[in-house]
């Protein structure tokens, strides 16, 4: 009985192994790297956040949600014919990206607790379907700070 239990031990052991191995980030799955985010200085007691999150990966993943001490409340807003709507996350193809710029998909950051000013940078946490979760710090730019037109 006891070299059954070892034996069937070591075959969980080894099976939770080869699990693990394949959720590496070597496997094909998604591989997310974050470019150009930053947040306009907000005027009331909510702003906007924009940022463009490529996947060289050979999987997709999602946009599932955002948090940040700044708001207990960080939306993801899709816009569609000049229309915002709450979305529930944000498709991330393998091989492409997510861009989330002013006029389209963005995040929003409601019921600040802090105003920050130009120059400073306020975090946030991104969280995926599959990929571990990314801290990017957004710099703080003019209100009218538009990249889209440099």
């Amino acid at each position: 009985m006891t070299r059954r239990t070892t034996a069937l031990s070591a075959a969980v052991a080894l099976a939770a192994a080869l699990a693990l191995t394949g959720c590496s980030s070597d496997d094909g799955g998604p591989r997310l790297k974050v470019s150009g985010a930053y947040m306009p200085q907000p005027v009331m007691d909510m702003a906007g956040g924009f940022l463009t999150i490529e996947n060289t990966g050979d999987t997709a993943d999602k946009l599932t949600s955002v948090t940040s001490p700044l708001s207990d409340d960080v939306t993801m807003h899709a816009t569609k014919d000049q229309k915002m709507r709450a979305v529930t996350s944000f498709d991330i193809p393998a091989h492409g990206e997510l861009k989330l710029a002013r006029g389209g998909n963005h995040l929003m950051f409601m019921e600040l607790k802090s105003k920050p000013k130009q120059g400073e940078k306020v975090s946030v946490e991104l969280h995926f379907e599959k990929a571990d979760p990314i801290t990017v710090d957004l710099p703080v730019e003019a209100a009218t700070h538009n990249p889209q037109q440099h």
